[in-house]
């Protein structure tokens, strides 16, 4: 009888710590910091029929808060300083820079706030959210692919990579300059390092 009860006693004591401590197994989210210098953003668009110009945002700051037990619970924020984008010929740059598109002086940062997230695969999801270029703020979508999620060789932080794209068209953000003759969309492409910021 006195084992009987030994073994009650055993098992609800196991049982009790087992229930105190499973919140703490289960893993938390996680803010990662973005490696800016493994990070491209960058544009792409048909200049009258003839050829794609590139650019990219060469300055950026964001958070991305990552759930892996449940990612579609995650969030992601990004502002781009309008300033930094480069397209490696200057003039192109200030003319870009200017009231006849950007006009970064009135509107000097675009921002991106995820709304949801709907996983599409084992590696693939969807990252809608509001973007905000021009002073306009519309609805986009986000084809997002996770490259890997592993320790990183060279930090041995978690690390997490992505790529990621999206097509808009400018004229809704009210740059619409010269469309048709220069395309009115716009590609956008994203590839990104991100680590734990502990």
């Amino acid at each position: 009888m006195i084992r009987v009860k030994t073994f009650f006693l055993s098992a609800a004591a196991s049982l009790t710590l087992s229930l105190a401590l499973a919140p703490a197994l289960e893993a938390a989210p996680e803010a990662f910091v973005f490696d800016k210098a493994h990070t491209h953003i960058g544009l792409t668009w048909n200049h009258v029929g003839f050829s794609e110009t590139r650019a990219r945002f060469g300055d950026f700051e964001g958070e991305l808060v990552l759930d892996e037990e449940n990612p579609e619970a995650s969030t992601l924020t990004v502002t781009i300083p309008i300033n930094s984008l480069d397209t490696g010929i200057e003039k192109l740059d200030g003319h870009l820079l200017s009231a006849d598109f950007f006009d970064a002086a009135t509107y000097p940062e675009a921002t991106f706030t995820s709304t949801r997230i709907d996983r599409t695969g084992d590696s693939t999801a969807k990252v809608y959210g509001d973007l905000t270029i021009h002073g306009v703020t519309k609805p986009v979508v986000l084809d997002v692919t996770l490259n890997k999620l592993d320790t990183h060789p060279m930090s041995g932080k978690k690390a997490a990579g992505f790529n990621a794209k999206t097509t808009i068209n400018r004229s809704e953000f009210g740059i619409g300059q010269y469309v048709p003759m220069v395309s009115d969309a716009v590609e956008i492409f994203i590839s990104t390092e991100t680590s734990v910021a502990k």
